[in-house]
């Protein structure tokens, strides 16, 4: 007489985690792997079926990866933008949103020799007004050209400077004498001979005028703490210019497209300005001589597209809905104000709520958290 079949062993209960979908034996491991993903409402997400990514392209790379099971290949090919990654409705709604999400390339400034283009750029007091009022700072974007000096020409010496507004209006344009002698112009890659650095405006009169710029012709000692006069300064690797141009500036207020998370590579590594603005803008720079003021416009555009993302998330408190951003002053602490036996008692959703990012979104430059003051 044939033996009963052994009974099937009951399935183990996987806990998995609501932004990446991960899957975990252990609701503690799932808890550990929530505390150092740091996923919120702010990291890049397929728009197909939601999952959380560390920069924009780790989406990209979810979308076309083989081992997807879900159909996000499938809708995005047929309704995605592949700037901006958004999902539309619609084939007709698609075509009408990259005409809007494609940018024209700018027209590079060239490399004539002219005198020194200033703007008369001062905030008005309507926008002064709204910063004190805990609206958004505005900002500028700034690159420069660098020359080499040193026995082999290595030392970075900044040669030109451009900065532009948010409206892509020149606000300072122009060369820049080195404080030692230039011993390689870079000429492939800058445009830029001795003639052009002959009349220069030395490199001291040029930090004033920036700084004149950044803080909005307050004096530097008077400004306030939390900055709340001063602009968002934007560029790429925006740091190397300051140091070039032996400048300061507070940290706070640095906007850097080769250091912000989403737009990063997938192992933390910047990319260059030329593939985010090809990847992301829809158009090529620097293919010859590298233009400050085409940079310019690239990284600020870049910055305007970043900040203009919408991180909203609805909350339900009864039969009210709340909608707020993580991370402005309704949102929590994070896992720190838990104790363990209080984590493992919530639910996956419960601890995505308490989830905080590891970086500044510039979403918030909009809102009045963009000062660490706020």
């Amino acid at each position: 007489m044939a033996s009963d079949p052994d009974p099937p062993k009951p399935k183990t209960p996987r806990h998995k985690c609501p932004a990446c979908y991960k899957q975990f034996n252990r609701k503690l491991h799932l808890i550990e792997h929530m505390k150092i993903s740091y996923h919120s409402v702010h990291q890049p997400r397929c728009w197909v079926c939601q999952k959380h990514c560390k920069s924009f392209e780790s989406v990209r790379e979810h979308i076309n990866s083989p081992l997807s099971k879900t159909n996000c290949l499938k809708i995005f090919v047929e309704q995605g933008c592949n700037l901006c990654l958004k999902v539309l409705d619609s084939p007709s709604a698609l075509k009408e949103h990259k005409q809007m999400c494609c940018l024209v390339a700018p027209v590079p400034l060239g490399t004539k020799i002219t005198p020194c283009i200033e703007s008369n750029f001062t905030m008005s007091g309507s926008i002064m007004d709204e910063m004190h009022n805990g609206k958004a700072q505005k900002a500028v974007a700034m690159d420069c050209e660098m020359v080499g000096g040193g026995s082999d020409g290595s030392i970075d010496l900044c040669a030109r400077v451009c900065l532009v507004d948010e409206a892509e209006n020149i606000i300072l344009h122009t060369y820049v004498q080195p404080q030692i002698p230039v011993t390689n112009y870079r000429y492939e890659v800058t445009g830029l001979t001795e003639d052009h650095l002959r009349d220069a405006i030395p490199l001291n009169e040029v930090q004033d005028k920036i700084k004149k710029i950044l803080y909005n012709g307050e004096s530097v000692g008077r400004m306030p703490p939390d900055g709340v006069k001063a602009r968002l300064l934007v560029g790429h690797d925006i740091q190397h210019d300051l140091n070039c141009l032996r400048m300061k500036y507070p940290g706070f207020l640095l906007r850097d497209t080769a250091k912000y998370r989403p737009l990063m590579k997938t192992n933390l590594v910047s990319h260059s300005l030329k593939h985010l603005t090809k990847t992301y803008l829809g158009y090529n720079i620097q293919s010859g001589v590298h233009d400050p003021y085409e940079d310019c416009i690239s990284v600020m555009r870049l910055y305007k597209r970043m900040r203009g993302q919408d991180h909203r998330q609805v909350f339900r408190l009864g039969d009210e809905k709340v909608v707020f951003r993580l991370g402005d002053e309704k949102a929590n602490s994070g896992f720190d104000s838990f104790r363990s036996m209080e984590l493992e008692k919530k639910a996956p959703d419960e601890l995505y709520e308490i989830s905080t990012s590891d970086y500044k979104c510039w979403c918030l430059d909009l809102t009045k958290d963009c000062n660490p003051g706020s």
